[in-house]
């Protein structure tokens, strides 16, 4: 398993490294990336569908499960991925960031952004492989 899961809700308090690099309107912000991504992802899917577009065009939905994915899973784990490859964390007010220095937490976060990533990719593709494996038209 990529990611480790938590026994329930944490509370938000400070950036560690690794961990936690978002406080809750950037958490907010992520999941409404899940969200949209997967309203798109039904949205396409079923827009193929109805267009009786070849089985193999579903593979589209790589994408769109992906973001819906990466955006739930960031919102969970409250880290950005984003943040975590860039050396940065906000734990204030949106829109402000503050450099991570230490290299041994710079590292943390950007393991933790590369976990985020590869399951989100692989949520990604199973779902678009399994979209394009339906047997329906």
């Amino acid at each position: 398993m990529l990611i480790a899961s938590r026994p329930g809700p944490i509370e938000v308090v400070a950036y560690e490294p690794g961990v936690c690099n978002i406080e809750p309107a950037e958490i907010a912000r992520r999941r409404r990336s899940g969200h949209a991504g997967l309203i798109v992802s039904a949205a396409v899917f079923a827009l193929l569908l109805a267009l009786a577009a070849p089985h193999w065009t579903r593979l589209v939905l790589v994408l769109t499960a992906g973001v819906s994915a990466s955006g739930y899973l960031q919102a969970r784990l409250h880290f950005c991925a984003g943040f975590g490859s860039s050396g940065v964390y906000n734990m204030g007010p949106l829109g402000t960031v503050e450099r991570v220095v230490d290299p041994a937490a710079r590292s943390r976060d950007r393991l933790r952004s590369l976990q985020i990533g590869l399951a989100s990719l692989a949520i990604g593709l199973a779902v678009g492989g399994a979209a394009a494996l339906l047997p329906i038209r």
